[in-house]
């Protein structure tokens, strides 16, 4: 879309018609969350959901309606709620059917703003709706697609402003609403929501959840499938197919440890229980922190518990991200940075200094990465983004998480972790359940942190963090021993003499494994990659992780012997972490993109739409799956 033409559009939608100012205070939290919003909260804004679904896998639909609890200002004239590709049947105010609702015109990736008339007394609006094909967080997942092969599944992707593509709602990080559900499914799956859940199938195919504390939409979760629920821990536990579900138990056997590590660093856990669900491999990406349940991919079972420094982050997410959330989207990286800076001192005190090392270098590996990627947008580059008019998916990158948390690991090594500890704990504990902007953060940390220290805030170049480009110089540096290892290893490997039997391996962790092939040149040669390959079995092995990496090193070099793997890998798994990478080194090895399109084209079924709206751009498809290649 147009930047100023998007920019107009959607002021002119969110501006006509609307009532007089309730007070400037509104006004300006209303204009400070609407960037992907037709939402006016400040008029009127929801703070209960009952949602009551019917899940219709022979038609891929949901039919539901979602019954809101709003609180209205004196003047209020209506409601806004965010839709976009849903069937709106009807609409009831306070229990009585209305015909005084419209639908305004589509935005591009927006949607459409559904407006129904109020009085400032009503207490209570309810939409019967249905989905479509165009409802982007659903994926349904026939039997073949799944582990067991028998059932069929769904799950849904609601960040960032998907939401809208499966309830109506009033869809913006800003705005939090506790929710309760009745989902009913075929006899014989299990549902399971960010919400209290069940442990057990329900033969009679009737669920009911609860979420007591509040949450925005993006957070609002559902899957449905053949689930198995097993404990592992006093207030954790774990979902999956029930030929996976023992697997992955064992793998994520330390969350308990994590929780309690947690807590003991910034407070008490909020949301009672936590639960992960691994699902079906097409799910976008590595995890999403649903509150109570995290969805994960089934690409982080290595069989060594060697990937679940993810589960760390998930988990993170229930301080940093979930209790305080960004307020818009421009304001992403107070999610993930914090939540990586969080993840690596869960990491740090469950398995120790040295293994959360090696996580913070692969990290400055992918920030260095992203910012050579985006050396043509050093905009994207800032902490602080301006996506309005833009899809704030764009704003999902590795500078929101990395360039985040090196910003957080500065200061800490600056002022001291103790002294920053405290800190952040009062930063949990003060604006728990409620929302903030990158500015009331600064405010918070100039006043608390520095105690209003000019000289300390100049010092530690915190405008530049976070409104200038790339990284400032005073940025730490980091090491890891276990890496340096590894460079001697890479340098015999490389060395004249150096074949795949001289290198000690023995012990090696996935991130020792990830550092080595990262560090191969781009034209090591395939003759290399086949003596690494007969020794190691890499274009085999099980990690994902690993085989990702090696299978871009085998791309890059025309290593042959790969290229079924490689297809089999693309066809199999739909996480973008992945995908984006390998398809683009396809790409760059094949300018005509006849292979990229040719595996694409058979595993664009599998993906989800997350996956899909990236790749078709870089592959030059269309909507429908189809290639002008």
């Amino acid at each position: 879309m147009n930047r100023v033409v998007g920019i107009i559009s959607l002021l002119a939608l969110i501006s006509c018609g609307g009532p007089s100012e309730s007070s400037q205070e509104n006004k300006a939290k209303e204009e400070n969350i609407l960037t992907h919003s037709f939402a006016r909260p400040a008029e009127a804004q929801v703070n209960h959901l009952n949602l009551i679904a019917t899940v219709d896998f022979d038609q891929r639909q949901l039919k539901a309606s979602a019954i809101y609890d709003i609180e209205t200002a004196s003047d209020a004239k209506r409601i806004v709620f965010d839709i976009r590709n849903l069937t709106i049947e009807k609409v009831f105010v306070d229990s009585a059917e209305t015909k005084d609702w419209w639908i305004g015109p589509e935005v591009p990736f927006l949607g459409q703003p559904l407006e129904v008339a109020i009085a400032p007394n009503t207490k209570q609006v309810r939409i019967d709706y249905s989905t479509t094909e165009g409802a982007e967080a659903l994926q349904w997942l026939n039997p073949q697609q799944t582990a067991g092969k028998v059932h069929p599944f769904l799950f849904t992707q609601s960040q960032a402003i998907l939401a809208r593509t499966w309830i109506p709602c009033q869809d913006s990080p800003g705005i939090r609403y506790t929710y309760e559900a009745t989902v009913t499914v075929p006899s014989g799956l299990m549902a399971v929501m960010s919400a209290s859940n069940p442990t057990a199938i329900d033969s009679s195919g009737v669920y009911h959840f609860t979420m007591n504390q509040p949450i925005p939409s993006y957070l609002m979760a559902l899957a449905v499938g053949d689930l198995e629920f097993r404990k592992v821990g006093e207030s954790t536990g774990v979902y999956a197919e029930p030929s996976m579900v023992q697997a992955t138990a064992f793998e994520f056997e330390d969350m308990q440890k994590m929780l309690e590590s947690a807590e003991k660093i910034y407070g008490k856990y909020a949301w009672d229980q936590y639960d992960v669900l691994v699902l079906p491999p097409s799910f976008p990406f590595g995890g999403m922190e649903n509150p109570r349940l995290t969805f994960a991919t089934p690409t982080i079972l290595a069989g060594d518990k060697s990937l679940t420094a993810l589960v760390a982050h998930e988990l993170a997410h229930s301080w940093s991200g979930n209790l305080v959330t960004n307020r818009t989207w421009d304001d992403f990286w107070l999610n993930e940075g914090f939540t990586v800076y969080f993840e690596r001192r869960i990491m740090e005190d469950v398995y120790g200094t040295a293994y959360a090392d090696m996580l913070t270098m692969l990290g400055k590996q992918d920030l260095d990465m992203e910012l050579k990627a985006l050396t043509d947008k050093p905009e994207d580059t800032h902490l602080k983004l301006d996506l309005l008019g833009r899809n704030p998916d764009d704003g999902m990158t590795n500078i929101a998480y990395e360039k985040g948390y090196f910003f957080l690991r500065t200061i800490e090594e600056y002022v001291g972790r103790e002294k920053f500890d405290q800190f952040l704990n009062e930063h949990f504990a003060s604006n728990a359940f409620q929302t903030i902007t990158t500015e009331e953060f600064l405010t918070h940390l100039k006043e608390d942190l520095l105690l209003n220290d000019q000289a300390q805030y100049a010092a530690l170049k915190i405008d530049e963090w976070v409104y200038g480009p790339g990284l400032p110089e005073n940025c730490i540096s980091v090491s890891s021993a276990l890496f340096d290892q590894v460079n001697k290893q890479v340098e015999l490997f490389l060395s004249a003499e150096g074949n795949a039997n001289a290198i000690d391996t023995i012990d090696w962790t996935t991130h020792q494994w990830l550092h080595f092939l990262r560090h191969l040149p781009g034209d090591v040669g395939a003759s290399k990659l086949k003596d690494l390959d007969q020794r190691f079995a890499l274009t085999k092995s099980g990690n994902s992780e690993i085989a990702a990496e090696w299978f871009l090193r085998a791309i890059e070099n025309d290593y042959a012997a790969a290229n079924d793997e490689i297809e089999s890998f693309l066809i199999r798994v739909g996480r973008r972490k992945f995908l984006m990478p390998m398809y683009s080194a396809l790409a760059k090895a094949d300018p005509t993109l006849e292979r990229a399109c040719a595996i694409y084209a058979q595993a664009r079924p599998n993906y989800h739409s997350v996956s899909t709206n990236s790749l078709d751009e870089l592959l030059e498809f269309d909507s429908n799956g189809q290639t002008a290649k």
